[in-house]
């Protein structure tokens, strides 16, 4: 990693952050589109949620591309294993979807490896 400041290194951590919010929810949008109905396959794949879903993808693929200049490469894909944790959430919120207990030992197993890592 070059020299940067500290002020400059939590930036690109901020910054990986929103990228992996993005990429979250995203994919609720992809799910969203997944579990409607559409009258023809063109309406299937070209409709707001898809275009927004991967639209919001390939703005997570730029953050995250930026964010590689500015930290250490093996922290990135840490960072992004924060996606699950994100997307277990928002799932939660809006399509209802319930909090098992091996859904919850599995994110308390992603944090844990996250911390492990870290150390």
């Amino acid at each position: 990693m070059n020299s940067l400041s500290q002020i400059d290194v939590k930036w690109y951590y901020v910054l990986m952050l929103a990228s992996v919010t993005v990429a979250s929810s995203s994919q609720i949008l992809l799910k969203k589109s997944a579990l409607k109905t559409y009258t023809s396959v063109m309406r299937e794949y070209l409709n707001p949620y898809v275009i927004a879903g991967y639209g919001m993808l390939f703005v997570s693929m730029v953050m995250t591309i930026t964010v590689y200049s500015g930290v250490e490469y093996k922290i990135v894909p840490v960072l992004e294993s924060i996606g699950y944790i994100i997307v277990m959430i928002l799932s939660r919120l809006f399509f209802g979807e319930k909090l098992t207990r091996n859904k919850l030992l599995g994110t308390f197993l992603i944090l844990a490896g996250v911390i492990v890592f870290n150390l």
